[in-house]
C-alpha cells in the first residue's frame, strides 16, 4: 500500500483503539532503511515493480508516526522467513 494509505490507516487506528488497545503488524520490515534479507530486498523491488508507491516499510517511520497517537512499540517478534510480527500498545 501506499505510504498515504499506511498513514490514513494509522490515524484511523489511532481513532479506534482505546487505552492499552495494541495494533499489531505481520510481515517483512526494514530496520533504518535496511533489509533485514536479501530475499526482502528482492521481495520489496517486487512490490514497487507492480506499485511504485508500495514497498516494505521501516520500523522507524511507522514507529514516528504511531507515537504522534500515542502508542508505543511494545515487542518485535523473529517470525519464519524473515518476518516479523511488530505490537504498538497505546499508552
Amino acid at each position: 500500500m501506499s505510504w498515504a494509505a499506511v498513514q490514513g490507516m494509522i490515524e484511523n487506528i489511532g481513532k479506534i483503539l482505546s487505552w492499552g488497545g495494541k495494533l499489531c503488524l505481520y510481515g517483512p520490515f526494514m530496520y533504518d532503511g535496511q533489509h533485514t534479507s536479501s530475499s526482502n530486498a528482492q521481495f520489496d523491488v517486487w512490490l514497487k515493480d507492480r506499485d511504485p508507491v508500495s514497498g516494505i516499510r521501516d520500523v522507524a517511520e511507522l514507529t514516528s508516526l504511531l507515537n504522534l497517537l500515542d502508542m508505543e512499540l511494545t515487542n518485535d517478534y523473529e517470525m519464519p522467513v524473515n518476518n516479523r510480527i511488530l505490537v504498538w500498545q497505546k499508552v
